[in-house]
């Protein structure tokens, strides 16, 4: 398989998470911010092939910074095989000024707490 397609996959991974836990793009948009892609790493265990069934396992980890930052790893569906692991950083820009959040907007910090995290 073609070496780009896992970061796609990591994509899905951060969509997903954002939807089922109420941190998606839209959600974030809508709360004054864009999150890009600062930094995105990706470590090839073993290969995929087109055929083979997976899961993406997405991690939020917790960091004191105004930062969004992810850990995954591709598994096969019976969880016995990794065939990647990863991570990214996302940083918050405001939607109108493009300016970068030093500190965590306030909607994050509530999602946090919601969540058990801060």
């Amino acid at each position: 398989m073609w070496h780009g397609h896992y970061l796609k996959y990591f994509e899905d991974g951060r969509e997903a998470f954002g939807e089922k836990y109420g941190i998606s793009y839209l959600d974030i948009y809508n709360n004054g911010y864009v999150t890009p892609l600062i930094s995105i790493n990706c470590k090839y265990l073993k290969p995929l092939n087109y055929q083979d069934i997976i899961l993406v396992e997405t991690s939020f980890i917790n960091v004191e910074a105004a930062k969004i930052y992810f850990k995954y790893r591709i598994l096969s569906e019976n969880y016995k095989t990794v065939y990647t692991e990863g991570e990214s950083i996302q940083v918050f820009l405001n939607k109108e000024s493009r300016a970068l959040q030093l500190t965590h907007p306030d909607f994050f910090i509530d999602w946090k707490k919601k969540n058990g995290i801060y």
